[in-house]
């Protein structure tokens, strides 16, 4: 990362004019951003770029898509994961589509009067969320035929696979993502910012306590900014002993630019190909 704490990676053969053999893939939580692109016909990941502490999400976004070249590129098909406040899950049975704006009432943010619907069929439950307007409107102005999902979509996508019981925490610098899943089944799901390990510790505790968590029991599966031997890490190992960083996804691509990164970094971003 350099001092804007960013970093992009690019793969020095990537030719631009097969961009409509790419897809596009952008994460935006609430305190980053970062997007892939992954040549289809090769299978190969060519850029990663990755912004992290950002102050402003909305803002920083609009100006990343206004001023990076490779964002304006013809892809083959761009996929968005958006962080929001207002995001329900109604079980698959008692979803009617004919009812969103019934569901809409329950959302707590003023956020875009548009409402998007994201089927999950490996937990039998159907999103309905918002998007902060800000952000909805500079990704409908820089990038045509975005497919939008909500911010746990590539998160489940890595859960779906899991065994048992089993805790995936995806992080971001200054917030994670927590999807507990017990043989498959979806048990719990929530996004969380914090300003330290203290509070990471905190909510953690909040999670285990509320969930009646085995822990002896229960695989921890960490994915993005995190490290063995870090403040949170050192959280983790206090309460779990099986803890594994999730490294691969389901799109056996070739990852060669990532070799000196941390493997599970991006495995959440990369997740997202595989959201439908």
């Amino acid at each position: 990362m350099n001092s804007k704490n960013s970093i992009l990676l690019v793969d020095p053969e990537f030719d631009p004019n097969t961009a409509t053999n790419c897809n596009l893939l952008i994460k935006i939580t609430a305190d980053s951003f970062s997007y892939a692109i992954i040549d289809k016909s090769s299978n190969q990941l060519k850029a990663v770029y990755d912004q992290q502490e950002c102050q402003n999400v909305s803002k920083q976004l609009s100006e990343k898509l206004r001023t990076d070249s490779y964002l304006s590129l013809p892809f083959k098909e761009i996929k968005a994961s958006v962080h929001t406040e207002n995001s329900i899950a109604i079980p698959n049975d008692l979803f009617n589509e004919q009812s969103l704006n019934d569901y809409a009432k329950f959302f707590t943010e003023e956020q875009s009067n548009n409402l998007y619907t994201q089927p999950s069929a490996n937990f039998g439950f159907t999103s309905i969320f918002t998007l902060n307007k800000f952000i909805e409107e500079s990704l409908n102005i820089s990038l045509s035929n975005c497919r939008l999902f909500d911010h746990a979509a590539p998160v489940l996508e890595l859960s779906k696979n899991n065994d048992n019981l089993s805790l995936t925490l995806d992080f971001t610098v200054g917030s994670f993502n927590a999807i507990y899943t017990d043989g498959g089944k979806l048990i719990f799901q929530n996004y969380f910012q914090i300003e330290n390990t203290e509070e990471f510790n905190y909510y953690l505790l909040f999670i285990i306590n509320q969930l009646n968590i085995d822990a002896l029991n229960t695989n921890i599966h960490l994915s993005g900014i995190i490290n063995e031997g870090d403040g949170q890490y050192k959280c983790i190992e206090k309460y779990f002993n099986a803890i594994n960083f999730t490294s691969t996804t389901g799109n056996k691509a070739d990852n060669k630019i990532l070799d000196d990164m941390p493997a599970h970094y991006y495995s959440s971003l990369l997740a997202l190909d595989q959201c439908g």
